[in-house]
């Protein structure tokens, strides 16, 4: 088969895939901006076309397949561009620098129809497959707890921290290990060299399955160290990258109890035979049968965007001082809430709903669709609200209050639920009910004053103490509440006497409505606008 496999970045680990697709006889075009590495490949692998042009690579239709080894930062970018051009991709670890711009590599391969694989080169190790194997048999029993380490000196960056730069192997090797995403996620990390870039940082993973997995990474260490130890209720596995013979170890080691004392029982050191073969060869050659078959890498982007989720919670622990966070997936709220407000739980929230800053939903309380919970607002236990309620700033509904469908409460109003009030009498069990009715307005600093009731579309004045029920449509006014006239439901004030005792008849100037008044209740003749009473709570 012809070469068709262009190495874009042939640097530090890139000159590596250069050599294996080169010796695998299936490498074209190299793409490199250093133009002493550019003479070098020229004279090192006669007849390969060097370039420059990343371009020149993209519109070669002898190129079916890409591999990217430049640094990170420029890996999303040029994986993407690509794709589009038709490639399939082998992208170093890791993919990209952010989860939204791997998921955009992951649908848009999908799309295609590309191969898109990232180079966890460890996953082709005979090493790590052989312990995947011994896992997945049951030979070290139940997993308990895995550690690593991935320590040196140097190489150091400052385009990416030493999590993004060393951390990706270990991860997705425990990942691959146990077959699970974690549930929990804390880092801590510290920065010695350049400020804001980790040098070192400490990963600790909470799974389902019970396992713990701790990740140690640094550049600033004095000896290198690459070790991932898997602890298991019948053995223990050490896998030594570092070492010379004896890569994959057993351990039969057992903790028995004496006098309720555990005792441990250290066994000699049992040596695992692995297949030979270079790691990044078998990386390869993988990614070639895949070309050929078109089957899923074992390192596909699914798997590394995995990587790149787990890697991203990592990041935000750290900028939280180690607060650990949830890599629990939660199914999309039907309702907004600010990341301020609190919700206590159980309590029933509608569709379409925004609560704002600082405000607080109590436990066992209902509020229905589309409704606007201003800032600074509480909602107590109990408290019923109904569907397109507004509630302005620094309000709090207490117990035992009913708010139906379309009331507005205005800004600072309050609400009662004692009549006599003392700080060392606990009078819970004498709380009385206040129902404010279907599209009642409540004014900015009016008091309703508990065990009274809001008609229907009544609207209380600014400033207003409420001490007695308000009538449908009614406006009140004062301190205390008094009638002084009444209101269309479209909220236009209506000629009509505001004397209980007198009738009259009216018309909105506005909507066109007919009301007629008897004595102190007034009610509708012809309505031309829309009422919505479909989710009123009744009291």
């Amino acid at each position: 088969m012809k070469p068709d496999i262009a190495v874009i970045g042939s640097g530090y680990w890139g000159k590596n895939h250069v050599r294996n697709f080169s010796e695998l006889g299936r490498l074209k075009t190299v793409c490199d901006l250093d133009g002493e590495c550019r003479s070098q490949l020229k004279q090192q692998y006669p007849g390969l076309t060097v370039t420059h042009e990343i371009k020149e690579v993209l519109e070669d239709s002898g190129v079916t397949a890409v591999v990217i080894a430049t640094p990170a930062e420029y890996h999303h970018a040029m994986a993407r561009e690509a794709i589009l051009a038709g490639k399939d991709v082998l992208v170093e670890k890791p993919m990209a620098l952010k989860v939204r711009d791997g998921r955009e590599l992951v649908d848009l391969a999908r799309k295609t129809g590309r191969i898109l694989m990232v180079g966890h080169v460890l996953q082709y190790h005979p090493a790590i497959q052989k312990l995947k194997q011994l896992v997945n048999s049951g030979a070290l029993g139940k997993i308990s707890y895995i550690y690593s380490n991935r320590l040196n000196l140097g190489k150091f960056r400052t385009e990416e921290n030493i999590l993004w730069s060393f951390a990706p192997h270990d991860i997705s090797v425990t990942l691959g290990l146990l077959n699970e995403t974690p549930q929990e996620i804390s880092a801590h990390g510290g920065s010695y060299l350049n400020h804001g870039v980790a040098d070192v940082t400490v990963t600790t993973m909470s799974f389902a399955s019970g396992v713990r997995a701790h990740i140690f990474v640094s550049w600033l260490h004095p000896y290198k160290e690459q070790r991932l130890i898997v602890v298991g209720d019948k053995k223990m596995a050490v896998f030594d990258d570092v070492a010379a013979t004896n890569k994959l170890v057993l351990y039969s080691h057992k903790v028995e109890w004496v006098n309720r004392i555990p005792i441990p029982r250290k066994e000699d050191a049992e040596p695992v035979e692995i297949e030979s073969g270079e790691p990044l060869r078998l990386e390869c050659l993988h990614f070639l049968e895949r070309i050929q078959s078109r089957e899923r890498p074992r390192t596909d982007g699914q798997e590394g965007l995995h990587v790149l989720e787990v890697l991203e919670a990592c990041e935000t622990s750290m900028g939280n001082r180690g607060k650990p966070v949830s890599m629990v997936s939660e199914p999309p709220k039907a309702y907004f809430a600010h990341e301020t407000a609190v919700i206590d739980e159980p309590c029933e929230i509608g569709e379409g709903t925004k609560i704002w800053h600082f405000s607080h939903v109590m436990k066992d309380s209902k509020i229905g669709n589309k409704c606007n919970i201003g800032q600074n607002v509480v909602i107590s236990p109990g408290v019923r609200i109904g569907t397109n309620v507004k509630i302005q700033n620094n309000v709090s509904v207490y117990t035992g209050v009913i708010l139906e469908d379309n009331v507005f409460c205005g800004p600072s109003m309050v609400f009662t639920n004692v009549v006599n009030p003392r700080s060392h009498v606990s009078r819970k069990d004498e709380y009385r009910e206040t129902l404010v009715r279907e599209g009642a307005s409540l004014g900015a600093n009016c008091t309703i004053v508990c065990g009274n009731t809001i008609g229907r579309y009544a609207f209380v004045g600014a400033g207003a103490v409420v001490t007695h029920d308000v009538p449908d449509y009614a406006l009140v006014v004062g301190n205390p509440a008094r009638l002084r006239g009444w209101f269309c439901q479209c909220g236009i004030r209506l000629e009509l006497p505001s004397v209980h005792d007198a009738d009259g008849e009216a018309r909105c100037s506005s909507c066109k409505t007919s009301y007629v008044k008897k004595g102190h209740k007034v009610e509708p003749v012809s309505e031309s606008i829309p009422k919505q009473r479909s989710h009123t709570i009744s009291a």
